[in-house]
């Protein structure tokens, strides 16, 4: 199952943050984060990051479904241990990149970039949750 977080309607809630280019990020559940795709094909898509596992991949059954043959079926998994959001490559054919650097596990921070296929994505975190490191 695809899990997919729609932040349209806070547009008219409350104007965003200067610094915040993107909203929703504020409506996050406390411990989540949010994947934005900045370029490829669903650019514009939100993915919600809130389970300890997340896969991400060409796959149907990918819960991030990213369909693109610059894609693997398995491509990578975003999970969440003790606070932090890491990325781990699973085995793709064209690598996962964090701000433009390929990498096979990466800790990810607010604002990064990573690409997975053609696909850019933003990572954005939400409320830190409480007794996180």
């Amino acid at each position: 199952m695809t899990s997919v977080f729609r932040a349209d309607f806070l547009a008219d809630a409350e104007p965003p943050a200067q610094d915040q280019p993107i909203s929703g990020v504020d409506a996050l559940p406390a411990g989540a984060a949010l994947l934005v795709v900045k370029r490829g094909p669903n650019a514009g898509s939100r993915f919600l990051l809130d389970r300890v596992s997340t896969s991400a991949g060409r796959h149907p059954d990918s819960d991030i479904f990213l369909d693109d043959v610059t894609v693997s079926r398995r491509h990578a998994e975003f999970r969440r241990d003790a606070g932090e959001f890491v990325v781990v490559d699973v085995g793709s054919l064209n690598g996962t990149y964090v701000n433009r650097e390929p990498v096979d596990t990466a800790v990810l921070a607010n604002g990064d970039e990573v690409q997975i296929g053609k696909f850019r994505l933003v990572f954005l975190t939400g409320p830190r949750e409480s007794g996180g490191e």
